[in-house]
């Protein structure tokens, strides 16, 4: 165990060792007996470990130290639970985000009709209630609503493939383009020509984007930009690079949608 590692790459092994083992943060906190907030810093590298609660993180993750000191470190690849919706749910979790096409044109037909004589919604504004749509339920839940990729653009947080899904679904007949005025200038909108399917959207689904809605749909877009612009996981993000889902554990009021009151570091 003499090999040196960074807070950063420990963190980066606790985290790849809880996902296997299909823990949320909550669950794993809860049983080290540290607080959410502790283990998403320890996990980021920005809080270092010590000897107690590593003891007690690899009893929890069933690893050895020297496993995860090892220069040639990787996790074992079986999965200790044998129930397939848990491992399906597992597979979710731990994966990059994936797009899904026909789930994404249901919830962007959701949101419109929900905001269709709203004259403010215009490109700009849908871009964030999408974003804020996906980050928030990942935040709750730790699942992808969408899995669409947000790239960290000048006017903020913008879905990729979003325009190729758009024109899609306007020679398909779900969708009209129209350019409306307001306050003196051209808005571009987007007016949903059939109805969603709510039978494809979960309960938990339907009300984060509700609650998105309710909140930030009749802002402006200069108003709503400004707000996602403050949003920490935009913040922490490069110049067009792509803008992580993990980032949404490490928000703050009034960007955090999660109750963590409950996670206190036991003293």
């Amino acid at each position: 165990m003499s090999q040196s590692f960074s807070p950063k790459q420990i963190g980066q092994r606790l985290a790849e060792f809880r996902k296997r083992r299909g823990l949320s943060q909550d669950e794993l906190a809860k049983n080290v007996k540290i607080s959410r907030s502790s283990l998403a810093q320890i996990e980021l590298g920005n809080r270092g470990v010590d000897i107690f609660e590593l003891q007690k993180l690899s009893q929890t993750l069933r690893f050895s130290l020297d496993h995860l000191m090892a220069k040639d470190f990787i996790v074992e690849q079986d999965i200790p639970v044998h129930d397939d919706k848990k491992v399906e749910k597992l597979r979710e979790r731990i994966s990059e985000p994936t797009l899904q096409v026909q789930k994404f044109k249901n919830i962007l037909l959701y949101i419109l009709e929900r905001c269709a004589g709203k004259p403010n919604v215009g490109e700009t504004v849908l871009h964030k209630l999408l974003y804020f749509s996906d980050f928030n339920y990942y935040e709750l839940y730790e699942e992808h609503l969408t899995g669409a990729k947000y790239l960290k653009l000048p006017y903020g947080p913008i879905p990729q493939e979003l325009d190729a899904i758009i024109t899609q679904m306007i020679d398909n007949g779900q969708l009209q383009r129209v350019k409306t005025a307001y306050h003196h200038s051209s808005l571009v909108r987007y007016l949903p020509l059939q109805k969603a399917n709510l039978t494809e959207l979960k309960a938990s689904e339907k009300e984060t984007m509700d609650r998105v809605i309710e909140q930030m749909s009749d802002w402006s877009a200069l108003a709503i930009t400004n707000f996602a612009h403050k949003d920490l996981p935009w913040l922490a993000t490069k110049e067009g690079e792509e803008i992580h889902y993990e980032l949404a554990f490490y928000r703050e009021t009034p960007f955090s949608v999660r109750n963590y009151g409950d996670e206190m570091e036991e003293k």
